[in-house]
């Protein structure tokens, strides 16, 4: 299935010089949507980890599906002042902003091997936070699956660079 088909392109969102991939186009197509899924928790079969983690919110709609299927603990990476307990929290740069990300401190215990899932890479600003919120938890990162890989943007680079594997299902420019 060819998921470029489904993905949306829209210019100048959420501000001028951004193009934004819509996943929503995406999942409201239920053949797409599942082999979307289908996809990913295939790649997910393949790495050796302990629980799932994903990026609020499009990351929250795959993720999910992985951790029902392949019995793992889900654990949820949230904007600030989400999570109601005690939390790590990483301050990190968007394309188009600045945003923190939060985990709470009872998600992921020291050593366990953290799956970390989201819709889209693009400068690695997300991404990047989300593996260093595993870190001071304890974790590993067993590595990263994206739905799209925005592939001249500097985001799968920089987390290969650092030594983490990433699987991205389908590749777009970022402009």
């Amino acid at each position: 299935m060819d998921l470029k088909k489904h993905i949306r392109s829209i210019k100048d969102y959420p501000k001028k010089g951004i193009l934004f991939r819509d996943i929503t186009t995406l999942v409201k197509d239920a053949d797409a949507f599942k082999y979307t899924n289908d996809k990913i928790i295939e790649i997910s079969r393949k790495i050796n980890f302990d629980k799932v983690a994903a990026i609020e919110s499009r990351g929250f709609v795959f993720a999910s599906t992985v951790s029902y299927v392949l019995n793992k603990p889900f654990i949820l990476l949230r904007k600030k002042n989400k999570l109601p307990a005690a939390t790590h929290s990483i301050d990190f740069e968007l394309e188009y902003g600045k945003a923190t990300i939060e985990v709470h401190k009872d998600s992921i215990q020291k050593n366990e091997k953290i799956l970390i899932i989201d819709d889209l890479i693009a400068t690695g600003g997300t991404a990047e936070a989300a593996a260093k919120l595993v870190e001071i938890s304890g974790g590993k990162v067993a590595g990263f699956i994206f739905v799209i890989n925005l592939f001249d943007l500097p985001g799968n680079n920089l987390l290969k660079n650092k030594g983490y594997f990433t699987k991205s299902l389908v590749e777009f420019p970022g402009h």
